[in-house]
């Protein structure tokens, strides 16, 4: 068996008690990595209840700069997995708070990292940071973001790269589009469309003509993997991590109805959307395939298939 890349290796991980960091955790584990995570006082640690005995717990708020550098300093990281964010979510609302995690967080973060030899660091963006385009997002795009959580994400992403060409730090940044899959929040539309289905009640729905460029999460996983063994010649880049491809919201709400057998009926229009629905929303990935070595690996329909059958097994997460 080929052994791991994570194996023994020192991985910092923020956020860990989210969607993609409770995945990456999960990986970095399997992979037997040595893995410490910050989490803050108040984290609902649901996610990862199950393998929080394999990890070593640091109760730190990336916006208290002094904790975060005296953790930073014990762990002495040589991978560090920056995904703590506020903002992602429609409840998330504190324009303060946005701005205090997503750039001063990321800004304390790295700074507190300077002084030591890591391997990579790899800082979570976001497509927000992108704003209406006409066309597929590349990374060299003007970044036009309509949101304070595009604008932090955007200053953060700045920054991160800044800091690798001025001190030649290996840090990049992965922009990711819409992952979907385990632990997904179960607001989220295709969670809340999964379990609509599951249990058998009706959807309710904002607009069908949305679009979003959907990423699997085990695709999301090894582009971070892939970072790591791509490192020596990455330093300061910006990647986008998508599928490539964007779906309209009515054709994916009809992919997971046929896929889980329900009879189920999306209502349309029953739900407000306080977000500017742009004609376009789609990544550019070739600056990844190109330099990442990385392409998705899986279908809307494969991912989608693999995440109700998740859904399935652990519904009463959700309970």
């Amino acid at each position: 068996m080929k052994r791991s890349i994570l194996k023994g290796k020192r991985v910092l991980i923020t956020g860990a008690t989210g969607f993609i960091g409770s995945n990456l955790l999960r990986r970095c584990v399997k992979d037997g990595a040595d893995v410490s995570i910050f989490i803050r006082k108040d984290s609902n640690i649901w996610r990862i209840k199950d393998v929080l005995a394999n990890v070593e717990k640091f109760k730190v708020d990336l916006v208290d700069k002094e904790t975060v550098q005296k953790s930073v300093n014990k762990i002495k990281p040589e991978i560090i997995l920056h995904t703590g964010v506020y903002g992602a979510l429609s409840s998330q609302s504190d324009r303060k708070r946005i701005m205090e995690v997503n750039l001063e967080g990321t800004v304390n973060l790295i700074d507190c990292c300077k002084k030591f030899d890591y391997d990579l660091f790899v800082n979570s963006g976001s497509s927000s940071e992108y704003g209406l385009k006409p066309q597929a997002m590349r990374e060299d795009d003007t970044l036009e973001p309509f949101s304070p959580y595009g604008v932090s994400k955007a200053m953060a992403g700045l920054y991160a790269q800044k800091t690798a060409q001025d001190c030649r730090k290996p840090i990049i940044t992965l922009r990711l589009f819409s992952p979907y899959g385990y632990f997904e929040d179960y607001n989220r539309l295709i969670p809340t469309v999964i379990l609509s289905c599951l249990r058998g009640q009706n959807i309710k729905l904002s607009s069908l003509h949305s679009v979003r460029d959907y990423i699997f999460i085990d695709d999301v996983v090894d582009a971070y993997l892939k970072a790591f063994e791509c490192r020596k010649k990455i330093a300061g880049i910006i990647f986008n991590i998508g599928s490539g491809t964007q779906y309209k919201i009515e054709d994916v709400v009809k992919k997971i109805i046929r896929l889980t057998g329900s009879k189920v009926k999306p209502v349309w229009g029953s739900l407000k959307n306080p977000r500017i629905e742009p004609a376009r929303w789609q990544a550019d990935i070739s600056l990844a395939r190109k330099e990442l070595h990385w392409l998705p690996g899986y279908t809307l329909d494969k991912g989608l298939a693999k995440t109700i059958e998740w859904f399935r097994r652990n519904i009463k997460l959700y309970n």
